[in-house]
């Protein structure tokens, strides 16, 4: 759909985030015809899991949760040396209030979270609970040298529709005075943090194939025009993915927080598509035998709740007889002792930088959870007693390259403006409840 300027409507929503700035929300404001209703006056009803989307999220028919289409996120830096005091914290949650006042706390309205790195916990003289792993972010497989992201805070935006996520963006920024016909507070989240980085993306039918021009080395002609992301191939399927409550910390004064591990990786499409033909890309995502069987049809709806990677032969069994192994295949050996995936995947993709990229953000009770995830997609042990190489025909890895990875804390929602490293009883106090 295109309107008087030529421009398909999704095609500019995706580049105005991507650029952000008041004058791109404005002309999201004349593109997009949409009421979204405004948040409630009480905000006490919203759930103290700032990780707790799913509940608001549509469904697809078959049940899988269809993610929010726009995001960003900031990196932030506290501008204060040492602990943080009162009055920054106050401002810092008057200002989120601000944005859940205007915009309805759904998919089509905007959803968000708050979560802090390691490098601003180690402002406190007391350590993070033992009930809470979070590590720094480190190198998480032998061939690759990515860069750690070591700011403060990120705040994560979501929305299905464009002008949400840009109009939270704004007003937190302190360069909205009203948003949606709601007036917003003297108060700004740049007031507290300066702005380290702004990273941009999307998900969603068609999309990819949409902003497949923006970005160097992607054969638009090849993305199929109905895939969610870059790679052709649906994800998030339901059974695949832990569920929220597997992902929260269960004891300790963050309980109800989840860890976040968010990595960018560089995607080689060009390869992808032009040197590997259908049965490589689909044994690679998913394993050969899903090839062989034309298990697959298009982007994988077909397949409804799971990737259906029971019917693979055992990973070791397929490396030693095909000598290629599926991406699927591999992740799927990280399970807890109830056979359940350990993260929830909330990834998108981006042409920031004008280069296709996945940022990979995942949540998990613990870091350790994500890192055995990725130690299983690595397949190191698969590569040892087969033909299958560190990366090639091994799952997608000669696909991607890490460019940087860090870990956060998402507490929960009471302590999400610039929280403690051991809160008291007090400090979990939600504060202006009724505001």
């Amino acid at each position: 759909m295109s309107d008087e300027r030529g421009i398909p409507r999704r095609e500019f929503l995706k580049s105005a985030i991507a650029i952000g700035g008041a004058a791109a929300f404005s002309a999201c404001l004349g593109r997009e015809e949409v009421d979204v209703p405004t948040g409630p006056d009480d905000l006490s009803s919203y759930p103290q899991r700032q990780h707790a989307w799913n509940e608001v999220l549509p469904r697809d028919d078959h049940g899988n949760v269809i993610a929010p289409s726009h995001r960003v996120l900031l990196y932030l830096n506290y501008r204060r040396d040492g602990q943080p005091n009162e009055d920054d914290r106050d401002q810092v949650e008057t200002a989120l209030r601000g944005i859940e006042h205007a915009y309805e706390r759904s998919g089509d309205g905007l959803l968000l979270t708050v979560s802090y790195s390691p490098a601003y916990f180690d402002r406190f003289d007391d350590s993070l609970p033992d009930d809470v792993d979070l590590p720094d972010p480190e190198a998480l497989a032998p061939f690759e040298e990515p860069e750690f992201d070591t700011p403060d805070a990120v705040v994560h935006l979501a929305s299905n529709t464009a002008q949400v996520v840009l109009g939270a963006e704004e007003a937190l920024k302190g360069n909205k005075s009203t948003l949606n016909g709601v007036d917003q507070p003297d108060a700004a989240l740049t007031d507290v943090f300066s702005l380290a980085d702004r990273r941009t993306g999307f998900i969603g039918d068609g999309l990819p194939a949409e902003n497949a021009d923006d970005a160097e080395g992607v054969p638009a002609d090849k993305v199929p025009e109905d895939a969610p992301l870059f790679m052709g191939f649906k994800s998030g399927f339901k059974k695949n993915q832990a569920s929220e409550e597997r992902v929260t910390i269960q004891s300790g004064p963050f309980a109800g927080g989840t860890t976040q591990h968010i990595s960018k990786l560089r995607l080689n499409l060009n390869q992808w598509y032009n040197q590997d033909d259908r049965w490589q890309r689909e044994a690679k995502m998913f394993c050969p035998y899903h090839a062989e069987n034309d298990v697959v049809e298009g982007t994988g709806d077909n397949l409804g709740t799971s990737s259906k990677i029971d019917d693979c032969q055992p990973t070791d069994e397929t490396a030693r007889e095909m000598g290629v192994i599926g991406h699927s295949q591999k992740s799927a050996r990280a399970r807890d002792d109830d056979d359940s995936p350990l993260i929830l995947r909330r990834d998108f993709d981006s042409t920031d930088d004008g280069a296709a990229s996945l940022h990979f953000l995942a949540l998990q009770r613990r870091i350790t959870d994500f890192v055995d995830t990725r130690e299983a997609m690595n397949g190191t042990d698969v590569t040892e007693q087969s033909a299958v190489g560190q990366r090639n025909n091994n799952g997608i890895l000669q696909y991607i390259r890490t460019e940087r990875r860090g870990n956060f804390l998402v507490p929960s929602r009471s302590l999400r403006a610039l929280p403690p490293a051991q809160p008291t009883g007090d400090a979990q106090e939600v504060t202006h409840e009724s505001s």
